[in-house]
This record gives structure tokens, C-alpha cells and sequence, in this order.
């Protein structure tokens, strides 16, 4: 009997190339934007180095360098002029993110408009819903996500993503697109959404911190698992054409759980605070940035991912248009 050698299938690059089991492309990616009013702005966050809250002229200028990029779709988010109880700029006809959709759709052709469905970046208490009496109330918050989700298929967009987390929302969104004639608009539900401390630079991003209490009322706890299946087939149930795992990272477990319980595209959303720390990390000169990021996006797709929403997806769509560099030893990088 010949002896098992596993180091024979990793001697060269070229070997390693020939049996890898995971392939990271473009096409796995999606990039979060952040979509502000006025015009010429495009403002770094302090907490997401390279990120930016961009005006509509911006962003058009970013979808068109992201598309020339290879990747196949952005994902908006929206800061409001105003905020109000109830999020009224949310589902306003001229809404930022619904004046940014139409701006995109009509300047870059072939690139898909994900927006994000959610109240918490409108309410001037920064929860993802209506409070009353210090609580937020599920049933009645469904009406504002579904006149949302229309108003921006009504705007263009090419698919909506419902983040509230609250009961039943995927029901009343798929039902109200329906209804005004976008039976063709997919939904991308946050179905497994944790309460995550993972969110922080985002909410500076999108300026939607709650002024009082937390969310973990409505997202999920970190600690459990099941129930993330149980969200995932009760979104599906209700109309999900994609479900989607947030954080990622840390939940690599549940995104192959969710992969192996379903048969519908998976979604991980590489999110701000595992940005950020690389981000970090890098400028202290204590990784390599390409390397750890590639590391990373690759790991999210070998867990199960589908699609990928990452900060980090122009810089790796560069990446991977670059010719595969042989490493010159055969004994590979150092441990």
C-alpha cells in the first residue's frame, strides 16, 4: 500500500490551483454605499477608512467605478435630512435613497440596486421601528416597511432587503409589491440578523444609533442558533427570495447551517466592525491587507455564502483581476 502524502497536492501553486476547493470572483461580491443629501460630498468615516457618505452626483461617479470593477451589485443605505417618530423620508417619493436609485439606474446600466428596507436611519429614535410607550410595536411597523420597499421598486431598484427584523415583514413586503405590480422584484431578507456589537462603525456611518435601550428586542440573540433556521424558513415561507446571515465572522457556523437547511441563495454581510478591526490592524503595520482580506472573503464562501456584501469588494475585485502571483518557495509563506 502507497503512503498518503497530502503535501503532494500543495508543492507548487499551480497544484494548489488545480485542486482548490473554494473559488472566491467578483461576482460574489456586493458594495455598501452611503447616500447623503447635497451635492459634491463624499466624506470619510473615521471609524471605516476608505468608506464614505456620498451625494447622489458621487455616487453615481462610485457605481460607475464599481461596475467597471466586475461587480454585479451595490447595496444602498440612506441619511435622511430629517428625522421624525415615524421615518417619513424612509418611504418619501424623494427620498434620498429613492432620488439616489433613480440616479444610478438611469447613469450605469447592467448594475444591481440592492436597497435596504429599514427605519432606523429615518427615526429620530434610531430603532427600526414605531415606538410607543417605550416599546417597539411590530404589527404596526409593517405598513412603513412595505410602503418602503415600494417606493423604492417604484424608484428602480432591483431588489429590496428588509433589516428590521420584525415578525412577518417579508409577508407584508412581498404582498405590498404585489399588489403595486412588482412581482418581479426579489427580496433579500436579513433573516438571521444578530444583535451584534459588530455594528458600531456603521452606525456611525449611517448615523442610526438608538437614543435609548439596544435592539435586542427584535435581533437576535447571539447565543443561539436554531432559532436562526427558524427565521430563515419562516422567511422563506413568507416570500424570501435570498436569506441573508449578519454578521459574518463570527457566525461562520450559522451560514453553513442556513447553506445546508436551504435551497435558496445565502447572503453574509461582512460587516463594518470585522472591517474596521482589519482596517485598523493594517494601518498599525500588524497584517498584511490583501492577504487577511482575501483570507477572509474566501472563508465566508467556503462557510456557504453565495453572495458576499463587504466594504472590502472593490479592493478585492482589483485583486482578483490581477494575474496569480507563484510564490517562489516550495515550502510556501512562513506559519
Amino acid at each position: 500500500m502507497g503512503s498518503i502524502r497530502p503535501r503532494r497536492l500543495r508543492s507548487s501553486d499551480a497544484m494548489r490551483r488545480l485542486v482548490r476547493e473554494t473559488e472566491l470572483s467578483v461576482n460574489d461580491l456586493v458594495y455598501p454605499l452611503f447616500a447623503v443629501h447635497g451635492s459634491g460630498v463624499r466624506e470619510e468615516i473615521p471609524s471605516m477608512p476608505g468608506c464614505f457618505q456620498m451625494s447622489v452626483d458621487e455616487l453615481v461617479k462610485e457605481a460607475a467605478e464599481v461596475q467597471g470593477l466586475g461587480i454585479p451589485a451595490i447595496l444602498l443605505f440612506g441619511l435622511p435630512a430629517t428625522k421624525d417618530e415615524i421615518g417619513s423620508e424612509a418611504y418619501a417619493p424623494e427620498g434620498i435613497v429613492q432620488q439616489a436609485v433613480k440616479a444610478i439606474k438611469a447613469a450605469v446600466k447592467d448594475l444591481l440596486v440592492i436597497t435596504d428596507v429599514c427605519l432606523c436611519e429615518y427615526t429620530s429614535h434610531g430603532h427600526c421601528g414605531i415606538v410607543r410607550e417605550g416599546q417597539v410595536v411590530n404589527d404596526q411597523t409593517l405598513r412603513l416597511l412595505a410602503q418602503t420597499a415600494v417606493s423604492h421598486a417604484q424608484a428602480g431598484a432591483d431588489i429590496v432587503a428588509p433589516s428590521d427584523m420584525m415578525d412577518g415583514r417579508v409577508a407584508a413586503i412581498r404582498q405590498a409589491l404585489d399588489d403595486a405590480g412588482f412581482t418581479n422584484t426579489p427580496i433579500m431578507s436579513y433573516a438571521a440578523k444578530y444583535a451584534s456589537s459588530f455594528y458600531g462603525p456603521f452606525r456611525e456611518a449611517a448615523e442610526s444609533a438608538p437614543q435609548f435601550g439596544d435592539r435586542r428586542t427584535y435581533q437576535m440573540d447571539p447565543a443561539n442558533a436554531r432559532e436562526a433556521i427558524k427565521e430563515v424558513m419562516l422567511d422563506i415561507e413568507e416570500g424570501a427570495d435570498i436569506v441573508m446571515v449578519k454578521p459574518a465572522l463570527a457566525y461562520m457556523d450559522i451560514i453553513r447551517q442556513v447553506k445546508d437547511s436551504t435551497d435558496v441563495p445565502v447572503a453574509a454581510y461582512n460587516v463594518s466592525g470585522e472591517y474596521s478591526m482589519v482596517k485598523a490592524a493594517v494601518g498599525n503595520g500588524w497584517i498584511d491587507e490583501r492577504s487577511v482580506v482575501m483570507e477572509i472573503l474566501t472563508s465566508i464562501k467556503r462557510a456557504g455564502a453565495d453572495i458576499i456584501l463587504t466594504y472590502h469588494a472593490k479592493d478585492a475585485a482589483k485583486w482578483l483581476m490581477e494575474p496569480t502571483q507563484p510564490v517562489s518557495s516550495s515550502e510556501g509563506p512562513a506559519p
